[in-house]
């Protein structure tokens, strides 16, 4: 299908941004300006099938969403780009390259070339230590969510969202923090599809484990985890690490699954340079010899 998308930059090595479940393209903008704002890069995040404003009526697997995602790159007509992933994201981004990749090596290769990967929160082997969560929980969340609408980052709301489910996604219960999941994650919860739970509902009753194919993934990768993150481990995703030929391993202290929201700036900044100096890599390779 045609997917929304948004777009921030147009100049630059394009880096296609993946959002995890539930979710939609805008939760990527805590990247945008940082990578877009140095000239080098692009950032376009789509709405995945069945996510924000890429709705539909019927019933998916995932593996539709690397069509789509196929179809959009054409559709650019990019010929080398980047990808980062978050969460579920991450995920696809891992399929998305390894397919590509393979791709590379048929008769008839792709046209579209993966320069690099990043991986938020992710793993190729996905595993998790959420703890069982009491029915009441859930009404927490949701006046949790309600009153952070309306009162942002208020240390009433914060309270409460310590006694809520926000306890296994955060571990820095900030106003800055809360000022995100204002602005983005209600939206991105309620405009994520049954179709789309039900997909993943589907793809959790599999094992998912691609550490033995990561091996044939020669391309730089970098991979980011928060050390409380309950949601996917960060022991599964430094196995996804040591797996890959290329692979940047770092873990931040003290946060969880959403820590692009609670250290925004140390994660930019991070991810910045690991793209820079990956370009400045590439011009390298591609300048012609003296």
């Amino acid at each position: 299908m045609q997917l929304a998308y948004q777009q921030w930059g147009t100049e630059g090595i394009p880096i296609l941004g993946l959002h995890g479940h539930p979710g939609q393209g805008e939760c990527l903008e805590v990247f945008a300006d940082s990578l877009a704002g140095t000239g080098q890069f692009h950032l376009v995040a789509p709405d995945l099938r069945g996510y924000g404003r890429s709705q539909v009526r019927d019933p998916y697997t995932l593996s539709a969403h690397l069509d789509d995602l196929e179809a959009l790159i054409h559709s650019r007509g990019w010929q080398r780009f980047g990808i980062l992933g978050w969460s579920l994201g991450g995920i696809l981004a891992l399929e998305l390259a390894l397919k590509l990749v393979l791709t590379q090596a048929a008769p008839q290769p792709s046209p579209a070339t993966v320069i690099g990967l990043t991986l938020i929160a992710s793993s190729a082997c996905p595993q998790g230590s959420h703890p069982p969560v009491p029915w009441w929980m859930d009404v927490t969340t949701a006046l949790a969510s309600l009153l952070n609408l309306l009162l942002p980052g208020h240390p009433a709301v914060i309270a409460l969202g310590q006694n809520s489910l926000y306890r296994y996604l955060i571990a820095r219960h900030t106003p800055k923090t809360y000022r995100y999941l204002a602005r983005y994650a209600v939206s991105a919860y309620l405009r994520t599809s049954s179709q789309a739970h039900q997909a993943l509902r589907e793809s959790l009753r599999h094992p998912y484990n691609r550490l033995r194919d990561l091996s044939g993934l020669g391309i730089p990768t970098l991979v980011l985890a928060g050390c409380q993150d309950v949601h996917i481990t960060p022991e599964s995703s430094q196995r996804t690490a040591a797996a890959l030929p290329q692979a940047t391993w770092k873990q931040y202290e003290g946060v969880a699954h959403l820590f692009p929201w609670e250290i925004p700036e140390q994660v930019n900044q991070d991810l910045v340079a690991w793209w820079q100096g990956l370009a400045a890599t590439l011009e390298k390779t591609s300048s012609p010899s003296p």
